[in-house]
C-alpha cells in the first residue's frame, strides 16, 4: 500500500494507508487485539501545531471517555490546544515517554510519537475519506493560517 498525500500550500501531509482516521485529525492503527488502537496526531495536525514541546493528560489510564471529551492539553510553538477523545471508548494507557520528551510527535508522529492506546468499537474514516475531509475544510483552514501569519 502506498501512502496518500494532502497538499497544504507548499507542504505535503503524508497520510499512511495502513490505518484509519478521526475527524479531529488523529490516526488510529490496530494494535494487536480487536478494537484496540494506537492513536497519534496526523501529519496535517502536526504541521498546523508546528513544534510540540509540552503534553499533559487530564484523565488517567483506564478511563472511559466520550467522543470529543477533553483528555489533555498540548503546547506548541503556535498555541496551547486542548486534546479531545476521537471516539467513545476506554483510554488504555499513554505513551509515557512523551511526557518527558514530546519531540517524537514532531519527528516520528506515525511511530514512536503515538499519544495513547484506546479500546473502541467506533467507525473511523478510511485514508481516502480522511483526505476528502481535509480537502473539504482546507479553504477555511488556509484563511485561518494566513490570518495568523499576517
Amino acid at each position: 500500500m502506498s501512502d496518500l498525500f494532502f497538499l497544504m500550500g507548499k507542504y505535503e501531509a503524508r497520510i499512511p494507508t495502513d490505518r484509519v482516521y478521526s475527524d479531529n485529525h488523529l490516526w488510529l492503527q490496530a494494535d494487536g487485539e480487536l478494537n484496540r488502537y494506537r492513536v497519534g496526531f496526523t501529519a496535517y495536525s502536526v504541521r498546523l501545531l508546528q513544534d510540540v514541546y509540552f503534553l499533559e493528560w487530564s484523565i488517567d489510564a483506564q478511563s472511559a471517555v466520550r467522543k470529543k471529551q477533553e483528555i489533555g492539553e498540548i503546547e506548541s510553538s503556535k498555541a496551547v490546544s486542548t486534546l479531545y477523545a476521537p471516539a467513545d471508548g476506554t483510554i488504555l494507557d499513554f505513551n509515557e515517554r512523551l511526557l518527558d520528551d514530546p519531540s517524537a510527535i514532531n519527528t516520528d508522529g506515525y511511530g514512536r510519537g503515538f499519544l495513547f492506546r484506546i479500546q473502541t468499537d467506533a467507525n473511523f474514516l478510511t485514508p481516502d475519506e480522511y483526505v476528502a475531509h481535509l480537502a473539504a475544510g482546507w479553504e477555511k483552514t488556509e484563511k485561518l493560517i494566513k490570518g495568523q501569519y499576517n
